[in-house]
């Protein structure tokens, strides 16, 4: 008679994971929360320690702290865990990451894809900085002129899902696989969504990418950035950040990881909260147009639905206003803070004409999509009811 062999464990939930997951089940001294490690150097018992560290003979993997940190680390791991990468790095800033990436994975002579409404910093490093490197670049506005715009010297294509602010979601499947036949890296800046709501890893991306400022961290408090992916690629990176420099602090990393516990909990509420607040603007008589993909009327909508679990707390819309009526209306509203930004608890409101594109004209905003009646709004964690009420009276004050 054979014995019952005992089930597997089931497969951790996201919740889990986001508490749990990347991490050891004891932290040293028997602490509950993670420890803070901030040293900045690391000391051997004796010269045999040394040579044993270098020669790769023991399991120790700290020597200084530009190379890594076991609070540092705990981050790298649980993001690891949540996007269910091989490894993980972390940086002192979302843009510390990204630009870190792409130097890694280009040189003189390359050329890399990126999306057009990808984040403005991220396209500015791409179009104007690589080229003083001889890296040559082509923006594209959707996957048919990405396949025109590659070529035999493309190294990398960058992405968003979502993106900012009109929320739009690639079909990353069918990305990755013009992108794998042509042995091309891909790498996506999934901020917006975070690991709740979308693992592009599962759908054949590369490299993943939080602004851990963000949605990670959640408190508006700390900056930070996280890559993850493949093992080998990810070394690719962390051999750069080793020369560059971009580490995160390990106060910060505490503080990022202490976040991440929440995480879950948090994005399922923005989660409700975004649709709702979507719904109640889409059709109301001062707002021409409200971008979400979690509206049928986006654009994207089929392609997140089959993506994406959750379609995330950033909503956007268009007012019928000027400027000044737009300022006035953003101004009416009480609850949310005028503010740079998006992911903390509190909710975020700004008019990006004013915000990210202050220095340039209206005729200027207007060529890179921005108008001067923009909003974005970056919803928080407070009641959905109180949230929609207050975007309503704003509406009927300013009208």
């Amino acid at each position: 008679m054979t014995k019952d062999r005992p089930s597997s464990p089931p497969s951790p939930s996201t919740e889990t994971l986001a508490v749990h997951g990347g991490e050891p089940r004891r932290h040293e001294f028997d602490a509950l929360a993670a420890p803070i490690v901030q040293t900045a150097t690391y000391t051997f018992r004796d010269t045999a320690e040394l040579v044993a560290f270098f020669e790769g003979r023991t399991e120790r993997e700290e020597e200084y702290g530009r190379y890594g940190n076991p609070t540092v680390r705990l981050v790298e791991t649980k993001v690891a865990a949540l996007e269910g990468a091989e490894d993980g790095i972390a940086f002192a800033s979302g843009m510390a990451a990204v630009t870190t990436a792409i130097l890694a994975l280009v040189q003189s002579g390359s050329h890399v894809v990126l999306f057009a409404d990808c984040y403005r910093r991220t396209r500015q490093f791409v179009t104007k900085f690589l080229d003083r490197f001889g890296v040559t670049s082509t923006l594209v506005s959707d996957l048919d002129e990405l396949r025109a715009a590659l070529r035999p010297e493309t190294k990398l294509v960058i992405g968003e899902a979502p993106t900012n602010p009109y929320q739009s979601v690639p079909d990353l499947r069918e990305l990755a696989a013009i992108c794998r036949e042509r042995r091309v890296k891909t790498l996506v800046d999934a901020t917006f969504a975070t690991p709740v709501n979308l693992r592009a890893l599962e759908h054949g991306i590369d490299l993943v990418l939080h602004s851990a400022t963000k949605y990670l961290a959640g408190h508006n408090d700390v900056l930070g950035g996280v890559l993850v992916g493949k093992s080998g690629l990810v070394s690719i990176v962390r051999d750069l950040r080793h020369v560059l420099g971009g580490v995160l602090d390990p106060h910060a990393a505490y503080l990022i990881h202490r976040g991440i516990k929440s995480l879950a909990v948090r994005v399922k509420q923005q989660n409700t909260s975004a649709l709702a607040i979507a719904q109640a603007l889409e059709g109301h008589r001062r707002v021409r147009r409200v971008w979400y993909p979690g509206l049928p009327s986006h654009p994207s909508h089929t392609v997140a639905r089959e993506l994406m679990s959750g379609f995330g707390g950033v909503v956007t819309f268009e007012l019928d206003a000027d400027l000044d009526g737009t300022s006035r209306f953003v101004d009416a509203c009480a609850i949310p803070r005028i503010a740079p930004s998006l992911g903390g608890v509190e909710s975020l409101i700004e008019q990006p004409a004013l915000m990210s594109y202050f220095e340039l004209t209206t005729e200027q905003r207007a060529a890179v999509g921005i108008s001067n009646s923009l909003v974005r709004y970056a919803v928080g964690i407070e009641d959905t009811d109180e949230l929609i009420a207050d975007l309503l009276r704003a509406l009927d004050a300013t009208s």
